[in-house]
């Protein structure tokens, strides 16, 4: 392999590069290898640039290395926040190296990532940062590369992170580029979110800039491991007594401090799992909604799009408690079998209770067509870019373009007709997106009963409440619900609720 393929052949700018960088390191240090926290965050890294995803990824590589604790936490944190901000370490680098990082390998640059995160985003000290991560580039990246990476973790290091972002940002003179820069969003993105919240009615257009960044800032912060007690199956009781936390948001929800979500056996058994708040309380609102009186009569509820199972998991847990048959539906096989894993510890408890959960593998979109009014409570969680949770999904705000929005507009506009088409009159159907974008949340709703007289919107607010039993604040006008990251700490779910006439 070249040096030029190594990223090891063309130097940052001088300042006395070679002897002061080559006995920077002890030779024994030279030659020492990185801990294993690192290099699996690095093997994780390399994953995510195949196309992997770092909430799947991640937790399989920590299990094979054994690694726990401390250990565990520092990997996690070294690659979702090297991938989250990678827009801006990459801004960065390409000042301390002298070139744009894509003529840098993309294996080097994954090690100055997670050497840039140390030195500007964790408390690692700036020395150790530098040599860990010269450490990690001559494992994997060999020696010509190390010396490269050597270079550029130095510049980096030189300045600190309020430095760096002025010299990123300098000459920018569009403030909304600017803050993209700083907080490390597409561009696209962020003009999105910012039409997102004057759209969704958070706050008026002369006064987004401040609630804007709030909002990239908690895209940007670490989400809280939280955990969802499926009702009949497990109690929050039980989680807390595993070491989580009552949620104070989700009448349902826990909080998990630290540890492996897995070594808890309510979440090995299928009766709880790892689900953010607000999709729990999405769920939980559907659960609620009340059903007019002809639907109530041989009630049976539908989730028209369940991969991966979590909303599935709560809502068939309470369909199971009342004794009403609960039908998941999902389109791809793969997932459809992630459903039937989730569903397990319900469908067991289905048998026991006389009733059924059923998985089914389909396209949602025929499903209006094929069993017209059979359902009573319908939940459409729609195919979206996932704007909404990119806290959690560090790879997301870079894979996704704004191309993206148009192309997923059309499916789930029909899947939002098939599932009105399978409610039964006076049924209920919830429309449901990880996404705030206007384009997939109101626009959709609008859209589609613009063509219909069969079916009304219902004011969702009353629907949220929180784990004492009180409306949770800040939910805007409605009759929609658009949560926020940086006001109810979830992700920014949206919903809508309509009755079939």
């Amino acid at each position: 392999m070249s040096d030029e393929r190594r990223g090891g052949r063309q130097r940052p700018p001088a300042r006395g590069r070679s002897a002061q960088h080559r006995s920077a390191q002890r030779p024994a240090e030279r030659a020492r290898r990185t801990d294993p926290a690192r290099l699996t965050a690095y093997t994780v890294m390399r994953e995510i640039n195949q196309g992997a995803y770092a909430n799947l990824a991640l937790p399989k590589l920590l299990r094979e290395k054994r690694l726990h604790g401390r250990d565990a936490a520092f990997a996690t944190e070294l690659v979702y926040g090297a991938t989250r901000l990678s827009g801006l370490y990459d801004a960065i680098t390409t000042r301390a190296a002298g070139r744009p990082v894509e003529q840098i390998d993309p294996a080097v640059l994954d090690s100055i990532r997670l050497g840039a995160h140390q030195v500007l985003g964790m408390r690692v000290p700036s020395h150790a940062a530098v040599d860990e991560t010269v450490a990690l580039a001559r494992q994997v990246n060999g020696s010509g590369a190390a010396g490269f990476v050597n270079a550029v973790m130095r510049r980096i290091s030189e300045r600190g992170l309020d430095e760096w972002l002025d010299v990123v940002t300098e000459g920018v003179t569009d403030p909304t580029e600017a803050l993209a820069i700083r907080t490390s969003h597409p561009l696209w993105i962020v003009k999105a979110l910012r039409a997102a919240l004057i759209g969704h009615g958070r706050v008026a257009a002369n006064g987004v800039e401040p609630e804007l960044a709030r909002l990239l800032e908690a895209d940007n912060a670490a989400a809280k491991v939280s955990l969802a007690a499926r009702p009949g199956l497990a109690t929050v009781a039980e989680l807390a007594a595993s070491g989580a936390v009552a949620s104070s948001t989700s009448p349902v929800g826990a909080v998990l401090p630290d540890g492996d979500p897995g070594a808890i056996a309510a979440v090995r058994e299928g009766r709880a799992a790892v689900q953010d708040e607000g999709s729990q309380l999405l769920a939980l609102a559907i659960a609620t909604a009340e059903v007019g009186a002809g639907a109530i009569t041989g009630e049976r509820w539908l989730d028209l799009c369940a991969g991966p199972g979590g909303k599935a998991g709560l809502l068939a847990s309470i369909a199971v408690q009342r004794r009403i048959p609960f039908v998941a539906n999902e389109v791809n096989a793969h997932r459809a079998r992630l459903v039937e894993q989730t569903l397990s510890a319900a469908v067991a408890a289905a048998v026991e209770a006389g009733t059924t959960v059923e998985v089914r593998h389909g396209d949602g979109r025929d499903l209006g067509g094929l069993t017209p009014g059979a359902y009573s409570r319908v939940l459409i969680d729609a195919p979206c870019t996932g704007l909404g949770a990119l806290r959690r999904r560090p790879e997301a705000r870079w894979r996704r373009r704004p191309q993206d929005v148009a192309a997923l507009a059309t499916l789930q506009r029909e899947l939002l007709a098939s599932g009105i088409e399978a409610t039964r009159a006076g049924g209920v159907i919830g429309y449901a997106t990880c996404s705030p974008h206007l384009n997939e949340t109101r626009f959709v709703v609008q859209d589609v009963l613009r063509k219909r007289d069969d079916v009304e919107l219902e004011d969702a607010r009353p629907l949220f409440l929180d784990a004492a039993g009180a409306p949770l604040p800040e939910l805007g006008d409605g009759p929609y619900v658009q949560l926020w990251p940086q006001v109810h700490g979830t992700d920014a779910m949206f919903l809508a609720v309509l009755r079939k006439r």
